[in-house]
């Protein structure tokens, strides 16, 4: 996808929130923009493509963008991560309603 090529992110309005689409050694995942330990945005975070990491910008902590989890303190919960889907070469994010 030239609208996403690997090692990058685009931040993307879905529905009533925001997420980050990652790009990941050609894969794709998408994270919502909100950190589990204050809510305050993630995605506008620093990442690690090689690591398929995103660094909170407010507390530092990782988060594996492929599952949402954190790998680092001080956050402990998930944080949500949805399917992504790539139709007639575009990139879309499946966000429930």
């Amino acid at each position: 996808m030239d609208e996403l090529p690997p090692g990058s992110l685009k931040i993307v309005p879905a529905g009533y929130i925001t997420v980050g689409v990652y790009n990941c050694d050609g894969e794709y995942f998408a994270l919502e923009d909100r950190c589990s330990h204050d809510d305050g945005p993630l995605v506008e975070g620093e990442w690690e493509p090689d690591r398929c990491v995103v660094i909170c910008p407010r507390h530092g902590s990782y988060f594996d963008i492929r599952t949402g989890r954190p790998l680092t303190l001080p956050a402990y919960e998930p944080v949500e991560t949805y399917q992504v889907v790539v139709e007639d070469g575009q990139v879309m994010v499946d966000v429930p309603d």
